[in-house]
């Protein structure tokens, strides 16, 4: 019997309003590569996932996307950089969980956009 079995998710697709806002900020704020836009859509890696940010062809489309949790190492140090870029956080880093000798912390920020996103950190104890 076949499977069809996923492998991988292949791309994240980011529904923005304005293009070239949306690159600057995932670009040269949170500092992605990109790799290529259109006057429509953009795409850029992260450690080889792409994220395409795109201008919504229809109206059910235009909500905000899903979270994307950006792995960090060092949460604070992140955090603390991108506070000087003027990135709208949503509060502090703070520990969300705790497994074993691990904490995961994270931060939430809104990008340009207004889509919700985050950084976490697992941090040995």
């Amino acid at each position: 019997m076949e499977t069809n079995t996923i492998q991988k998710i292949g791309q994240i697709g980011v529904p923005v309003k304005k293009i070239e806002r949306a690159i600057h900020f995932y670009k040269d704020t949170l500092g992605l590569s990109l790799l290529f836009n259109t006057e429509n859509m953009a795409f850029l890696d992260c450690n080889g996932l792409r994220i395409l940010l795109s201008l919504p062809e229809k109206e059910q489309f235009t909500h905000s996307s899903s979270v994307i949790y950006f792995q960090v190492d060092h949460i604070q140090k992140t955090y603390d950089e991108l506070l000087h870029k003027d990135v709208n956080f949503l509060g502090e880093p703070h520990v969300v969980a705790k497994m074993g000798n691990t904490e995961t912390w994270m931060v939430f920020f809104h990008d340009t956009e207004g889509n919700t996103h985050a950084f976490m950190s697992e941090v040995l104890i």
